[in-house]
């Protein structure tokens, strides 16, 4: 199937097998990869990507889903030689190790970031009708999808409330 969407501010036109995921697609046949397949089954969020500014697994969407969307990964978030936001707040609090699941950490907090910008609840919101205060309760339980297999929670979080104008 033909499809064709922006990708990284650039339109982008493949021909699939409809049974292609969006993270194979990306990674496969048009050379991203900053997005990881981790697990495959959308448990540890390395292949997060943002898709018409919302995150997603990408994993467990198929390519052919996203006709006209406007697709963000990793590689898409730093404009020219200036890093995202989210990015130099992962450098500056030294928020990776490995760096496997870098990459979809940072998208989903760039999509989280937004969310509560948004005034979207939580779990653990306790206040529906107030503005989202980003406590570490409320970031962990927003990040709850993503893993590190190194334990760099610590610095993540600090990373996040940084970026989140939390610090």
């Amino acid at each position: 199937m033909k499809i064709s969407f922006t990708l990284n501010g650039q339109a982008a036109s493949l021909d699939l097998d409809p049974r292609t995921t969006l993270l194979d697609a990306l990674r496969e046949n048009l050379g991203l990869k900053g997005s990881k397949k981790g697990c495959d089954h959308g448990q540890c969020g390395a292949c997060t990507v943002l898709v018409n500014g919302r995150r997603i697994n990408a994993c467990l969407s198929l390519a052919v889903t996203h006709e006209g969307d406007e697709i963000t990964t990793i590689e898409g978030l730093a404009q020219d030689e200036a890093l995202h936001p989210v990015q130099q707040a992962f450098l500056e609090h030294d928020a990776f190790q490995c760096g496997y699941c870098t990459p979809g950490q940072i998208c989903s907090t760039v999509g989280m970031l937004k969310e509560a910008a948004d005034g979207w609840a939580s779990l653990v919101t306790e206040d529906l009708t107030a503005d989202v205060v980003l406590s570490d309760e409320e970031i962990r339980e927003r990040m709850s999808g993503n893993l590190c297999r190194c334990s760099a929670y610590p610095q993540i979080l600090a990373a996040i409330r940084t970026a989140g104008g939390v610090a």
